[in-house]
């Protein structure tokens, strides 16, 4: 009879979320896993995000040109989605494209990336989106610098940059060979 009570009370406990990448401590040091991620709910988005990284990624938003966290970073390192740390760019394939956003010729891990037709703002644009948290990051063009000739034009605040020197620490150690100079 205890024993019942016992698993009738454990099943009534609340279920926890896991948290965004930035949230829990235990998936910050593991990177970034799909087995592991589960979105958040949005009222736990928007306590974990800034307003303007929510009204990005949840919203479609687009932040100011030029001001904006990375638009200008030249430092070595990768970018991971905010909501759910899937790794998505390098700094590597990063260009200045004169937008005022940080722009890429390509990603980091293709398959963290999904395209669609956007057909807002009266013109058709290919949106761009993490495939495992779904957050809107940005849009792709096709007038970006060889080898690829694109231009992934990415919103700073639908992303967490990750120095070369953090990467191990963070998770992302397989990413390292990236930097190695020959």
């Amino acid at each position: 009879m205890l024993k019942s009570i016992i698993i009738g009370a454990l099943l009534l406990l609340p279920v926890l979320p896991v948290h965004a990448y930035g949230g829990a401590a235990t998936q910050e040091k593991q990177g970034f896993s799909e087995k592991t991620f589960m979105k958040p709910s949005t009222e736990e988005l928007k306590k974990t995000l800034t307003p303007m990284q929510f009204k990005v990624t949840q919203q479609e938003g687009t932040e100011p040109a030029f001001r904006n966290e990375y638009w200008d970073n030249h430092r070595d390192g990768i970018y991971v989605d905010v909501v759910s740390g899937e790794p998505l760019f390098s700094s590597i394939d990063k260009y200045e494209s004169g937008t005022g956003w940080p722009s890429f010729t390509k990603p980091l891990d293709p398959e963290n990336i999904v395209t669609r037709e956007d057909r807002s703002w009266f013109s058709v644009r290919t949106e761009v989106r993490s495939k495992h948290a779904d957050s809107h990051l940005g849009h792709v063009f096709n007038d970006g610098p060889p080898p690829t000739g694109l231009r992934y034009c990415m919103n700073s605040a639908a992303l967490r940059f990750i120095p070369k020197e953090d990467l191990a620490k963070d998770g992302f150690a397989n990413y390292l060979p990236l930097f190695t100079r020959k």
